[in-house]
């Protein structure tokens, strides 16, 4: 017989507990029957009428007599029924008994596995320091890695005087215990904090931001001091930088030194040294140390050639998870982007001597979801040209793998890139070999250089000095030399390459504002960007990375294999307004027009589902209407559905005096005054921070005066309220 599960065992053992029951009951109700049976017989009646010391027994009840009633039959004790529900029961429990037996013999023995314990990320970088015999903690706010790249050469720098320094991401500590900061002897911390957006935190630094705006913790015994990493054309320069300097003080922080603040859009770098220069000496009076003196090079990482190697354990250019390319497995993000297929490319412009294009990536099946307005974030591939360039003149095997390993064990880092790889593989998807090194980079290589007058030149650079600063602007930043160009024009210099790998900055993703809509097209992101490629002062030809890459992905090639983006979408506070039947002014010239491609495609969604659309305006600017014109055909169509209720554009260049968007705003101020002040618009503007953007807020500011007849003082108060409500958005770059 088969053995029955050990559940439908405890079925059968139930069923049976239920049996015994009924009969226990229906027992019962026999013995009753026949004790009355019983006492019925003709020979109990005298005893049963006899009196007793306690007094008469209760007389007997007679059954009534008549001819209709018959005598009772004789009845057994047990009826055939309770028989069998007996013996029923009586089988059902030794079955289970003796089957229970036989299954708890036949169950084998099994050795106890002992778990894997995976091990668990310190949290407590109070305790990091204490079990590492660190003093330094850099904290860095970064969105684009500049921060990041200023925290560890801060934390390098510890070292020459004599302390021992930590970069750290807040996002993977828990920065609560800042106040046992105090608990350390001589301790500091540092934080490099980039602005981002409209005066947000970065990504990694939004949890610390709330803890500081939420604590009332007290930090005293707590020395810091702050770096600001911001923009002047942007309206809240360096927020994150000056909130958290002046923040930390209120909870009871001494500040070690002033707050810096980096100007992106002046020289960050040259603000960064400037700033590094006086810091450090305000760090040595403080804790009452020395520089070293030792201005020699420290080595971060140790090259590391494996012998025998595993090809399927070498990454080839992704971000995070080995072989993340060949198996997708969402969700996608900054460490694991989509690799989205390229559906549409063309070319935006009649004419010119520019190229716009207009893109379009198939994110089919990758459960990624955006809004009109959000950005999509692409992983650009450097010029293969370049990389083999820097291989010749290094004299060096690109195809080596290599691994870069941390000299400290404790770090989380572990490797300045995905580890490992190949030169090549670095140089082409890991490291940012276009733009201008920083001056760190230059004095580390000075060391390689055979030349003195090379080596004195590049240690200059690198230096504060007044002479040094302004060779680093003319000779690398204003002649945009890169690390290529460096190398081609110091033919002494021959670092080895491990050493420029550890050095050079990780090629950051590029964003770009999503120029189409979620709800009309949820399987498409499209991209409007336009190429830059110019010429520099020592002849060489400057090509943008991403938009170049971008310019050469054909969607389909001759043997059928279609070109690929890594790609991951980033979620915008540029939104259109909650209420449909709010009007909206959307300002966007050049490649700014891309978010309100998609503001337009879900405006006339709307108004196809029945929805009351408010008035839907745009003011547009190129430079020739018959050159570049942007999506002519597809905002003249919108016009016609009457889904764009107006169309403004300011061709710059097609009359004698240059019309830009701003002037075409004042010549409708009137109508736009009352759109705002009135009907409860809202504003939109896109495009370049440094020109077009701040002579647009100042349009408003104009218009605010002149037809709603306030101060300067009250405009400007009145559009930072509309900031505030969120009816004044802006997405820019500079």
């Amino acid at each position: 017989m088969a053995q029955l599960p050990e559940c439908r065992k405890w079925q059968v053992f139930m069923c049976g507990c239920s049996y015994l029951v009924l009969f226990m009951g229906n027992f019962s109700t026999t013995l009753v029957r026949s004790s009355l049976k019983v006492l019925s017989l003709p020979w109990l009646q005298p005893v049963l009428t006899c009196q007793t010391a306690s007094g008469p027994m209760e007389e007997e009840r007679v059954a009534p007599e008549g001819p209709d009633m018959a005598p009772l039959e004789e009845e057994s004790l047990f009826s055939n029924l309770d028989i069998f529900l007996f013996s029923l029961i009586v089988g059902l429990l030794i079955y289970w008994f003796l089957s229970r037996k036989k299954t708890e013999e036949a169950i084998p023995e099994f050795k106890r596995l002992t778990p894997v314990v995976t091990p668990q990320r310190e949290t407590s970088f109070i305790e990091k320091m204490k079990k590492t015999n660190r003093n330094v903690v850099v904290f860095y706010g970064s969105q684009t890695g500049t921060a990041e790249e200023f925290c560890g050469r801060l934390a390098k720098d510890a070292q020459r005087y004599g302390m021992r320094g930590m970069s750290a991401d807040p996002e993977e500590y828990d920065m609560s215990e800042l106040p046992r900061l105090a608990e350390i002897d001589n301790s500091l911390a540092v934080f490099c904090m980039a602005t981002y957006g409209e005066g947000d935190p970065t990504d990694n630094a939004q949890d610390f931001y709330d803890w500081m705006q939420e604590t009332d913790e007290d930090l005293n015994g707590v020395n810091f001091a702050v770096f600001g990493l911001g923009n002047k054309t942007y309206e809240h320069f360096n927020a994150m930088g000056k909130y958290t300097d002046k923040r930390l003080e209120e909870l009871g922080g001494k500040r070690i030194y002033d707050l810096g603040m980096g100007d992106d859009d002046g020289n960050l770098e040259e603000d960064f040294v400037s700033w590094k220069e006086q810091f450090w000496p305000a760090v040595c009076e403080h804790f009452g140390v020395e520089a070293t003196g030792d201005d020699t090079s420290i080595r971060q990482y140790e090259l590391v050639v494996p012998t025998d190697i595993n090809m399927n354990k070498v990454y080839t250019g992704e971000m995070g998870r080995l072989k993340s390319f060949e198996t997708q497995k969402p969700p996608f993000d900054a460490k694991n982007p989509y690799l989205a297929t390229v559906a549409v490319n063309r070319q935006l412009n009649q004419a010119g001597d520019r190229h716009l294009m207009h893109l379009e990536l198939d994110i089919s099946g990758s459960k990624i979801r955006y809004d009109s307005g959000d950005h999509v974030a692409v992983y650009p591939v450097n010029d293969v040209s370049i990389v083999n360039r820097i291989g010749q003149i290094l004299d060096a095997d690109l195809d080596t793998v290599i691994s870069l390993n941390n000299l400290d064990e404790e770090s989380n880092k572990k490797h300045p890139f995905p580890c490992p790889t190949t030169y090549r593989t670095a140089l082409t998807h890991y490291l940012d070999i276009t733009n201008p090194p920083r001056t760190n980079v230059l004095f580390e290589l000075a060391q390689y250089a055979t030349d003195p007058k090379d080596q004195d030149t590049l240690r200059k650079m690198s230096s504060a000095s007044p002479e040094g600063k302004g060779l680093y602007q003319s000779w690398v930043l204003d002649a945009q030399r890169n690390i290529l160009a460096v190398l081609e024009d110091m033919p002494s210099l021959h670092p080895h390459i491990d050493h420029l790998c550890e050095l050079l900055p990780r090629l950051q993703a590029r964003y770009y504002s999503i120029a189409s809509s979620g709800k009309v097209y949820p399987t498409m992101v499209s991209i409007c960007a336009v190429v830059v490629e110019f010429q520099t002062s020592t002849g060489r030809s400057f090509k943008g990375v991403a938009t170049n890459w971008l310019k050469n992905k054909v969607v389909e090639t001759d043997n059928g294999h279609k070109a690929t983006v890594p790609m991951y979408v980033r979620k915008s506070q540029f939104r259109l307004p909650f209420k449909a039947s709010n009007p909206v002014v959307m300002i966007g010239p050049g490649t700014g027009i891309a978010p309100f491609m998609g503001f337009l495609q879900e405006r006339g969604w709307m108004k196809e589902q029945g929805k009351d659309v408010g008035e839907t305006i745009l003011y547009f600017g190129c430079r020739h209407r018959n050159e570049d014109f942007l999506y002519q055909q597809e905002l003249e169509e919108f016009e016609k559905a009457g889904v764009l209720t107006q169309l403004n554009v300011a061709f710059s260049r097609d009359q004698e005096g240059k019309v830009y968007v701003q002037h075409l705003l004042k010549k409708n101020k009137e109508h736009l005054w009352k759109l705002i002040h009135t009907d409860n618009a809202h504003i939109y503007i896109c495009g370049d921070a440094r020109n077009m953007a701040r002579d647009v807020q100042n349009t408003f500011y104009d218009i605010a005066e002149e037809v709603g007849v306030l101060t300067h003082t009250q405009a400007v108060a009145y559009i930072k309220k509309l900031m505030t409500k969120g009816r004044y958005s802006q997405d820019v770059w500079s």
